[in-house]
């Protein structure tokens, strides 16, 4: 029975030694590789050209037809909103819509 416990214990020694070494390699060479990972990116940055900022569009002309047709849009619903409410003739509301349609 003592040589089965020397036995059971001098194989959980090996094999605990050989787990913390196993790790410890394995950590080893994981940081050399993260030193070759930064290294290589430290070296290809310099020669990489710098990227351009993206070209916004030009203002002006894109959003004043829509702010245009807004505005008719809104003036018309306020013609409609009269003549439901009967301030505005029909021939008033035609006229005035004429007037805002060009």
């Amino acid at each position: 029975m003592p040589r089965l416990i020397r036995r059971v214990a001098r194989t959980a020694v090996v094999a605990g030694t050989a787990t913390a070494v196993s790790n410890r390699v394995s950590r080893r060479q994981a940081g050399r590789w993260a030193q070759q990972d930064e290294q290589a990116q430290a070296s290809q940055q310099p020669s990489a050209p710098p990227t351009p900022p993206p070209a916004a569009p030009p203002p002006g002309p894109a959003t004043a037809p829509v702010d245009e047709m807004n505005a008719k849009i809104d003036k018309l619903k306020e013609l409609g909103e009269l003549k439901a409410q009967g301030i505005l003739s029909e021939e008033e509301f035609a006229a005035e819509k004429k007037k805002v349609l060009g």
